[in-house]
């Protein structure tokens, strides 16, 4: 149908956004292929669907089928909110019998954005995010899956004309409002985001309601899958749990809009430095090291030579204080070495009958020495049958858990423990240093795997300011949760890298420069790495799965670390940086009285960049900064 050119304005549009439909007398449910658009009709903004034409009807459609026993009769009043149980029959295919629907473009729709009541997400349970539209009227419109992604650039042109508002009741569920301050005055009352009551905070919503109500709304969405969280887990907003406990870590807030309105400026290049190379010109007279922060730098910015990696490994693992003097290090060293044998005696001591009686140290036993039989075996320190490292390897992960009765062993934990025992090639200091190592990762092994979920979210909230369209492609693949990194954190890389990468990447991160979480920066790289290959390919989530624990052993560690610090110099010049990208890089502490200076946060971005810029070696002659 043709269009007045003056009167119809195409604002957005996005192919691959299928209808969920139900068949009439027939078990069968078909998604039809079309398009979503938001267009202006006479300065009227409404929201279309609208089926391929005659490309579309020749393209497959999406089959499924209620379970069996169902019954062949379908009710005809379909409730999008419900989730009914349906299981996958087939592969797409273009051949097959007539399935009978009504014409596609009978399915078509154009709902006036003022018309539009709520969006929400809805979770069939095969695992496919919809989205479902409601209109004022309170009727349903069928549901719409974005099978290529999309849903994400669809809300930032939404948010041209409206403002979306999470339920207090339903954390997938957002209400529509107009650009209206007093609408948003009665939505924010409702959802009782204005707790300080600061007059401040007012008077910004009424003069700017669109900026501040996406300062306020910096929400993120991620689907833990089973390995993490029950699909079917009940999820609450925060708005609607008692304000007196504790916010809930796992929770599933709904929408991605952190982006909204933040622009990334351009990504400096980044240089990496030569490992440092030099030692005891960094010790005064009693041998205490006279520039942690110095030495913290340069093996930031290139490692350590082999030769010295013994030595320096113990500072930045904790095992002597940086302020230590050779001969107090001596005494650390006996006292140490006096502690760590008392723990290795308690458990060489029990007998085999006592063990019996003991199925914790009996389970423990059986699982170090499954895991020390197929750690690094490839390393000549650990191959072959009845090597030494690997009766060392068992000892001191044994004496770990006489160590650390809560937490024992873990599975993983032998990987962390071999490159210690490799550089140190002694069963005490391996030891100790494997304690300062557990002292940044042993959340990761606790049972409830909380600080995993924090890791995975916290990952999930970098990309999506980094990356929005890889996170809504991830998303659209059911791999939004970023599941497949979990190795990744778990463990700090430690199978996805060479092990004589392996011992330059821990070194890195030993410094915690220039952020503690830099390990997700560097999740971030490789990522970003990937999303050629990912975006516009046919991946799905066993596929992208697949492609990623593929990735092991094929990734360049120096590209990934500058890309890592490029990400990171890249966010913390953003001035308009959202409050949680702020928090997991650092960048922000809490406080009652006011943020840090916008002014201290320039000169510190100055600062990183003609630092990186300039070079590892001319900047360590030049000046003495170091990362905050």
């Amino acid at each position: 149908m043709e269009q007045n050119v003056e009167d119809y304005k195409l604002i957005f549009e996005k192919e691959g956004v299928y209808l969920h439909t139900n068949a009439k007398r027939s078990n069968q449910d078909t998604t039809i292929p079309g398009f979503i658009r938001i267009v202006e009709r006479a300065g009227v903004p409404a929201l279309e669907w609208s089926p391929l034409e005659d490309e579309g009807r020749n393209a497959p459609a999406v089959l499924y089928s209620k379970k069996d026993g169902e019954g062949g009769e379908e009710d005809t009043n379909f409730d999008p909110g419900y989730e009914p149980d349906w299981a996958v029959i087939s592969t797409v295919k273009k051949d097959r019998e007539h399935v009978p629907v009504k014409e596609s473009g009978q399915w078509s729709f154009s709902l006036p954005l003022s018309e539009l009541y709520s969006l929400r997400r809805a979770r069939f349970s095969l695992g496919r995010n919809f989205l479902v539209l409601t209109s004022r009227g309170g009727h349903p419109l069928p549901p719409l899956h974005f099978h290529r992604g999309g849903t994400r650039e669809l809300l930032r042109a939404l948010h041209r004309y409206i403002i979306l508002d999470q339920s207090p009741v339903d954390g997938r569920l957002f209400l529509a409002y107009p650009h209206d301050s007093g609408a948003l005055s009665q939505s924010f009352d409702k959802l009782q985001l204005l707790d300080d009551g600061g007059s401040d905070l007012v008077s910004r919503f009424i003069q700017d309601p669109y900026a501040t109500t996406f300062g306020g709304f910096s929400k993120v969405t991620n689907f833990f899958r089973a390995a993490i969280r029950p699909p079917d887990s009940s999820i609450h907003s925060r708005t609607s749990q008692d304000p007196n406990l504790p916010p809930q870590s796992d929770e599933e807030p709904g929408f991605e809009l952190i982006t909204c309105g933040v622009e990334l400026g351009p990504r400096p290049d980044v240089t990496r430095g030569q490992p440092l190379d030099k030692w005891e010109e960094f010790l005064d007279p009693e041998g205490r090291v006279k520039n942690p922060e110095k030495i913290k730098e340069f093996v930031f910015r290139g490692g350590i030579v082999p030769s010295l990696r013994k030595e320096v490994w113990k500072f930045l693992l904790g095992f002597y204080p940086w302020n230590s003097t050779a001969k107090e290090r001596e005494n650390i060293l006996r006292v140490k070495t006096d502690e760590y044998f008392r723990m290795k005696v308690q458990w060489k001591s029990v007998s085999e009958e006592q063990e019996m009686r003991n199925s914790l140290l009996r389970g423990y036993r059986s699982l170090i020495e499954r895991d020390v039989s197929r750690t690094d075996r490839h390393n000549t320190f650990f191959s072959g049958n009845d090597n030494p490292g690997l009766t060392l390897l068992h000892d001191v992960l044994m004496t770990y858990c006489m160590y650390n009765f809560d937490l024992g062993y873990v599975q993983g934990m032998s990987d962390l423990l071999s490159p210690l025992l490799f550089i140190t090639q002694n069963e005490v200091e391996s030891f100790w240093c494997l304690t300062g190592f557990m002292e940044l990762l042993h959340q990761n092994f606790e049972e409830s795997q909380e600080a995993m979920k924090q890791q995975l979210l916290q990952l999930s909230i970098l990309l999506k300011a980094l990356d929005p369209e890889l996170c809504d492609f991830l998303d659209s693949q059911d791999s939004g949760s970023l599941c497949f990194c979990f190795r990744w954190l778990l463990i700090w890389f430690k199978r996805e890298f060479p092990f004589e990468d392996i011992l330059i990447l821990w070194e890195v991160l030993w410094t915690r420069l220039p952020c503690d979480n830099f390990h997700l920066l560097i999740a971030c790289s490789i990522l970003q790495s990937q999303r050629g290959e990912l975006i516009g390919s046919d991946h799905d989530f066993n596929t992208i799965l697949k492609h990623i624990n593929e990735l092991t052993m094929k990734l360049d560690l120096q590209s990934v670390l500058r890309g890592a610090e490029a990400i990171y110099l890249q966010l913390i010049q953003c001035k308009e940086l959202p409050l949680k990208v702020q928090q997991v890089l650092g960048l922000y502490v809490p406080s009652s009285s006011e943020e840090a200076s916008p002014d201290s946060q320039a000169s510190e971005t100055q600062r990183l960049l003609s630092q990186s810029q300039a070079g590892a070696a001319s900047s360590y002659a030049a000046c003495g900064s170091s990362y905050p």
